[in-house]
């Protein structure tokens, strides 16, 4: 082809620029974006791994309640996760943390597009991360709030007025509470301190359960007229302890992500300290239930021992970065002792928490809060903060259940009851093959 044929074509290139076709920028670089990037898969990352913990939760109860209310346990558990997600959007974000929506509002009966998509959000700011992330990964924690209440009322509560009592606590009795300090409130000024919430997530789980455990009264036969306990075995201990073991590892997720930042060498590698020390305290809480069980019972009691290594997750969790791995350790430990000590206890009360969950989340929850003063030094500020979310929940949470109790009743029938919810409540069996028990 002759020179003289190609130069239309030149010409009309050359021209491009000044047809208005604009010039294409250079990328931006790793250092520009990395940040955002990192951050935005962190809370990504962290939020799938606590939304595992549902599935840790159902197991764990399914396997610690009879095998006549399994299937109430494992109905509850998908309908709670469900209807927080829908609650925390509706309502409970923009609660909890005011003017970070973006275009939500609370009560926001319309659905908006969080953030731009596709090549639009390479307009998006780069200051801190994708808001979806963000709102996914506090999303999960809610979620687990829930899950606290329904393993302890577990085997005579109706399935509806829980449910109710669920739409309250995800929409607006956590978002409340939770907006105190990690929405920038008057706890976060007092110098509060509760890194993945020790507090604010498990204690406010426990205390909702204790005042739910209080009002529905115990499980029928559960204590006799003479104070004894009549044990109540559960239906599954593989499940029980795959379940632990589920949570075990959403536990990653709930403290590592709750670092909030992994643009920086120093960021990712608090996240590392975080995960070990959080697998120490887990650790240690199984083998302080074990090695106490042992001396107290002459037998290895394994709910005891699962139930430890979740009490030590919650205590590490409301600081899970400042303590050495042998600080880790010993705050777990502690846990592991609370557990095997308040079981106990609450018999003794006649309060029927079925799978343990008062001990593990707001006893060990307590504690955790507290060891924050060890590293600073702060215990007026730890105190307040966990006296004020166990006042606004215990009787927030009191209310509504009483409430609930009179207009539409929360307990089941006592033939209901003897028959397992599986069958009164839902007409399904999870076992059909076998009897009830």
């Amino acid at each position: 082809m002759k020179l003289t044929k190609l130069l239309p074509a030149v010409a009309v290139l050359a021209a491009l620029p000044t047809l208005g076709f604009a010039q294409e920028e250079a990328a931006p670089g790793f250092d520009e974006i990395g940040p955002y990037i990192m951050t935005t898969l962190l809370f990504l990352v962290g939020g799938f791994l606590v939304f595992w913990m549902a599935a840790g939760f159902a197991m764990l109860e399914a396997g610690l309640v009879r095998s006549k209310n399994v299937a109430m346990q494992l109905t509850k558990n998908i309908a709670l996760f469900s209807i927080a997600s829908i609650m925390y959007w509706l309502v409970g974000f923009n609660l909890m943390y005011p003017g970070d929506f973006n275009g939500y509002f609370a009560f926001n009966f319309v659905p908006t597009v969080l953030e731009p998509v596709g090549l639009a959000a390479a307009d998006a700011s780069l200051d801190y991360a994708s808001v979806a992330s963000d709102f996914f990964f506090q999303l999960m924690f809610v979620a687990a709030t829930a899950s606290i209440v329904s393993g302890a009322l577990a085997e005579r509560i109706k399935l509806w007025p829980f449910l109710i009592f669920v739409v309250i606590l995800t929409g607006l009795m956590y978002p409340i509470s939770g907006s105190w300090q990690w929405g920038g409130g008057w706890l976060s000024e007092m110098g509060f301190s509760d890194f993945a919430g020790s507090t604010i997530v498990h204690s406010v789980g426990g205390w909702a359960a204790l005042a739910g455990a209080i009002v529905l009264g115990a499980r029928k036969g559960k204590y006799g007229p003479d104070g004894k306990v009549t044990p109540m075995l559960g239906s599954n201990l593989a499940l029980a302890t795959l379940g632990t073991f589920i949570l075990w590892l959403g536990w990653f997720g709930f403290n590592g992500g709750s670092q909030l930042a992994a643009g920086t060498v120093g960021d990712i590698t608090d996240v590392g300290r975080i995960f070990a020390n959080t697998n120490m305290a887990a650790a240690s809480g199984a083998v302080a239930a074990l090695l106490l069980t042992q001396i107290m019972y002459g037998k290895v009691d394994l709910t005891m021992v699962l139930n430890g290594a979740l009490a030590g997750l919650v205590s590490i969790t409301a600081e899970p970065l400042a303590p050495s791995l042998f600080g880790s350790l010993l705050t777990g430990a502690v846990g592991g002792v609370i557990v095997v000590f308040t079981v106990p206890l609450l018999d003794k009360f006649k309060i029927d928490d079925v799978v343990g969950a008062i001990p593990v989340h707001l006893f060990a929850g307590i504690w955790g809060t507290l060891a924050v003063a060890f590293y600073t030094g702060n215990w007026g500020a730890q105190i307040t903060g966990i006296i004020a979310y166990g006042v606004f929940t215990f009787v927030v949470a009191l209310v509504v259940w009483i409430i609930l109790k009179g207009v539409m009743g929360i307990r089941v029938s006592e033939e209901d009851e003897i028959n397992g919810l599986d069958s009164s409540e839902l007409g399904m069996d999870a076992y059909p093959d076998f009897s009830k028990g």
